[in-house]
């Protein structure tokens, strides 16, 4: 299922031990943290472990009104799931909201949270043309001094990080929708198209270690917009830019069908070129009202694509933006659509949650 190429899906609003009914919860920051002890009676069957059996990481979105005001969220977070991306803890309006003042506030809640519950943080993410702060905005910059302010930003972002956010989202959205070229934003009017490779540059410079990515929709399939990304992926990459992986958004419709044939193709043809593959911000969005029919399509589509991504050998990780429909970003979005993950508002498992945990176990 395909995206309205009208819309720009993305990230725009805005985990580890299990536990049991007995599990025994404690404060770390003001955030919950669970108990391993008391979750072995679940451990075989939680999403986190069943993807840990097959070698790969299963993740979720998360923002801080529910991670700092809903322990239910918090345990289930923490029973489920291996990766957690924050939701927008980290995008330049949150993180860096005044020229020369950094903010880490929400970002140190939710890599403290993910730490504490033994999960992977994928940092998300130093580039987008959406969240930005008026004073970067607003801005009369010459190409040097954004060339500086990018750099600084980058520079104290995953330094502030270093070692502990194990990927990157480094640029996001960068692509037109039609796959002509990269997308107009501020810094392609200011910089110029170098401005990726500096980005990336960058956050080299800033943790050596981590493995960084280029963040897309509308790039699933093999079609001129994911074209342009992996070409454009490889030549960066055949300058010596450290450039490791691709992230494919995979916000899908039900409205829109889309073969996992092709899908998998393209993940195919990304791993083979060597790049690192994440499925970083699944959700299936149904027409309202949802019914059992919608949500057996729905589950369905999980189970493809999650299935694609476990035939793929570089596909290292599948991230839904969000778990719960309590607090998905689509009906706000695209009104008269919602119910597009896994678990329900009242934090039930779906359809799909099954179909995930199959497609895991198969």
């Amino acid at each position: 299922m395909q995206n309205p190429p009208a819309n720009e899906i993305g990230a725009r609003r805005a985990y580890g031990t299990m536990i049991a009914v007995a599990a025994m919860a404690i404060a770390l920051s003001g955030l919950a943290v669970v108990s391993e002890p008391a979750a072995a009676n679940h451990r075989q069957g939680t999403l986190r472990r069943l993807a840990q059996v097959r070698h790969r990481l299963v993740g979720t979105a998360i923002g801080l009104p529910e991670l700092t005001t809903d322990p239910e969220h918090r345990i289930v977070a923490a029973r489920e799931y291996s990766s957690v991306t924050p939701e927008n803890a980290m995008k330049w309006a949150e993180i860096h909201p005044e020229q020369g003042r950094y903010d880490f506030t929400g970002a140190d809640q939710t890599v403290t949270f993910a730490e504490a519950n033994r999960m992977s943080v994928r940092g998300h993410a130093l580039v987008w043309h959406r969240q930005n702060p008026a004073w970067l905005t607003s801005g009369t910059f010459s190409r040097d001094e954004l060339i500086a302010i990018l750099r600084d930003h980058i520079h104290t972002v995953v330094g502030h990080f270093r070692d502990r956010v194990r990927q990157w989202d480094v640029v996001n959205e960068v692509v037109a929708d039609d796959g002509s070229g990269l997308r107009d934003n501020l810094w392609l009017r200011g910089i110029g198209p170098e401005y990726v490779m500096l980005a990336f540059q960058f956050a080299h410079e800033a943790d050596p270690h981590a493995k960084l990515f280029i963040n897309d929709y509308l790039s699933e399939t093999i079609n001129p917009k994911s074209n342009f990304i992996y070409d454009y992926a490889s030549l960066v990459r055949a300058y010596g830019i450290p450039i490791h992986g691709i992230g494919v958004q995979m916000h899908r419709f039900l409205l829109l069908p889309e073969s996992a044939a092709d899908i998998e193709a393209n993940l195919r043809r990304l791993s083979d070129a060597r790049f690192l593959v994440w499925i970083t911000e699944m959700d299936v969005a149904v027409l309202l009202p949802a019914d059992a029919t919608k949500l057996a399509d729905q589950a369905t589509v999980y189970g493809e694509v999650v299935t694609a991504c476990l035939r793929v050998r570089r596909c290292r990780g599948i991230t839904t933006w969000g778990f719960t429909d309590r607090y998905s970003w689509i009906p706000g979005e695209f009104p008269g659509f919602g119910a597009g993950l896994p678990f329900d508002e009242s934090l039930q498992a779906k359809p799909a949650y099954a179909a995930i945990a199959a497609a895991l176990r198969g």
